[in-house]
């Protein structure tokens, strides 16, 4: 059984020939998915597809069963919300907010993600930021404060509050070393385990890509590819 399914999708800028064509891709339940592709062949559009920030021209989209295409804007926007955690390359942290505060806030957005919660919201937060090796004296300094290590932690701790069925994580380690990038892994990957989430981890690096379920290349499951006149980021 599939958690996300594509199916015959295709989607074009105006104006420009079809940069997605993709007769079928899908993830099941809690699987590791570790996918690449060079710069400009459409690895960003196919996460806003996903992320139903963009709507396909054709064919359909599916994440538990719910076809993305069939929701008008808004309840993308509140689908979205429950259902995805992101992980983003520039982390996306709102800079005056705490630490803490940045991993509750999709709490304050998305009932579903509280109701999934076993425990208060501040708890489960701590409970994350400790797993992920922040100290709590931190939990209270202002985002733009933390190094890159610390803001990536409490973009991974938000990505997971609620327990979305499924974690995007887009060029996540692009600025860690490897070692470091080997220890975020171990973390990211605990945590998905620990709740039987599904990662789609989009990245340049495949030195990383012996650690997943299962590793695909953008160009294998795209017919546009054989048309690169058509390519965007």
């Amino acid at each position: 059984m599939s958690l996300l399914a594509l199916d015959n999708i295709r989607y074009g800028w105006p104006g420009q020939p079809a940069l997605l064509d993709i007769p079928r891709f899908a993830l099941a339940p809690a699987e590791r998915v570790f996918l690449h592709g060079p710069s400009g062949t459409g690895k960003s559009t196919l996460l806003a597809l996903i992320a139903g920030v963009v709507t396909p021209h054709s064919g359909t989209l599916t994440l538990d069963g719910t076809d993305l295409a069939a929701l008008k804007a808004s309840a993308r926007d509140r689908w979205r919300a429950d259902q995805l955690g992101f992980v983003f390359q520039q982390f996306n942290l709102l800079p005056y907010l705490s630490a803490m505060d940045n991993v509750l806030l999709p709490l304050r957005f998305s009932a579903p993600r509280r109701q999934r919660l076993t425990a208060a919201a501040s708890d489960e937060a701590g409970r994350l930021l400790t797993d992920l090796k922040l100290p709590p004296r931190l939990w209270p300094a202002r985002a733009d404060t933390l190094s890159i290590g610390q803001q990536q932690r409490v973009a991974v701790a938000r990505a997971l509050i609620g327990r979305p069925p499924l974690v995007i994580a887009d060029e996540p380690t692009s600025a860690l070393d490897a070692d470091t990038q080997q220890a975020f892994l171990d973390l990211l990957f605990g945590e998905c385990d620990q709740h039987g989430t599904a990662l789609l981890f989009v990245s340049h690096d495949l030195r990383l890509a012996s650690r997943f379920d299962r590793v695909v290349a953008l160009a294998d499951i795209n017919r546009a590819a054989l048309h690169p006149a058509g390519a965007h980021a």
